[in-house]
């Protein structure tokens, strides 16, 4: 997905080429090379013991499988479990504040989940589906997402995301992911979420059964590693209902068909930008979104129309601040310049909740 100009590419490869880093090799012809020479190889991860303790660890040699392995900037670390890619912003992820928007992020965390599991080959149609689910015609859905920034990377910039997937008790699984900016290495953003294992001919919910849990876990870390170690922190926060009346709407808004994924339901990155649209305008003008949390309750399908309804909330506990272990601060204090609310996306026709959602805003930085 990356898209490098002219100017900058030079510039580009020396950095990535970096002797530390860690790469996919690609082996320069003097002729052309097709895209079906190419031939695939066996999984990247495999499993080894040690010490009579199962784990993965990456094969000593591997080879590109396709074009796009040549092109992507990311690698398995060590261990196997967790995943690094970079990224470079481009011009057309930016908004308004000459950044990178909350959806170019959320979409940056899902292009790095699906590469991850394409990476070990634990899943080739993107959706980190194991054999079994194929079989019975099983996916994963996001339950909830949470996202942090700290710093919202520019045009350019280059972001370093790492991601890993657990278990998550007997209903289903959680990923979670580290950003950091290549140039200072500094965390400029966290995100976790929590998926469901749902039947993609009735839509019906499953419980995630010992066989499928077999087949995902041998790619998960033995101990539990969370972005959010931090008791207490906003991602475990639970969302009440927002009640009529809400403070602002944005009423009748419909899905594309640009909105559906491969699954043939709304894209989640899509409820974030409907959910901001029944922001005030006056603190999408002097603030910028800091903490995003949605629950999804049901499906949205193309013929819906959605209704986006807002109201402002003030948080009525107070704590002292916290520092995160993987390298950021987290408050839970309302400043004077911090904004908060609550949301909920509904059906016009017939009110029923497709899904909830709390925002935390802070004031711009003066540029």
């Amino acid at each position: 997905m990356l898209k490098l100009s002219c100017n900058v590419t030079d510039h580009l490869h020396n950095f990535f080429s970096d002797s530390r880093r860690i790469f996919v090799p690609v082996h320069r012809r003097t002729g052309p090379i097709s895209c079906f020479q190419l031939k695939k190889e066996p999984l990247r991860a495999i499993l080894s013991a040690d010490h009579g303790n199962s784990s993965l660890r990456v094969a000593d040699s591997v080879s590109v499988t396709s074009p796009a392995d040549s092109l992507r900037f990311g690698r398995l670390m060590a261990d196997g479990f967790s995943y690094k890619e970079k990224f470079i912003v481009r011009s057309y992820e930016v908004g308004i504040n000459k950044t990178a928007t909350v959806e170019t992020i959320a979409n940056l965390l899902q292009e790095v989940a699906c590469n991850h599991v394409q990476k070990v080959g634990f899943s080739t149609d993107g959706f980190a589906t194991t054999l079994t689910m194929r079989k019975l015609h099983l996916i994963w859905v996001t339950a909830r997402m949470h996202i942090e920034i700290y710093k919202y990377p520019a045009w350019s910039d280059v972001v370093e995301i790492e991601t890993w997937c657990q278990s998550e008790g007997r209903i289903g699984t959680r990923r979670d992911w580290i950003l950091k900016d290549c140039a200072t290495g500094e965390v400029i953003g966290r995100a976790t979420s929590k998926w469901v294992m749902m039947n993609q001919d009735t839509r019906r919910l499953q419980r995630v059964t010992d066989e499928v849990r077999d087949e995902y876990l041998v790619f998960c870390p033995r101990e539990p590693r969370l972005a959010f170690p931090e008791e207490n922190n906003s991602s475990l926060k639970k969302i009440p209902k927002l009640e009529d009346p809400a403070q602002y709407s944005m009423l009748g808004l419909k899905p594309r068909r640009a909105d559906l994924d491969m699954n043939q339901h709304v894209n989640n990155v899509t409820y974030i930008g409907w959910v901001l649209e029944s922001i005030p305008q006056e603190i999408i003008d002097t603030h910028e979104l800091k903490v995003i949390t949605l629950d999804y309750r049901r499906e949205c399908q193309q013929d819906d129309i959605v209704d986006s309804l807002t109201t402002s909330e003030t948080p009525n506990e107070v704590v002292s601040k916290l520092t995160g272990t993987n390298g950021s601060t987290t408050s839970s204090k309302q400043e004077h310049n911090e904004s908060q609310f609550l949301h909920i996306l509904r059906l016009s026709e017939n009110g029923q909740e497709i899904n909830r959602g709390r925002t935390q805003w802070r004031k711009k930085s003066s540029r």
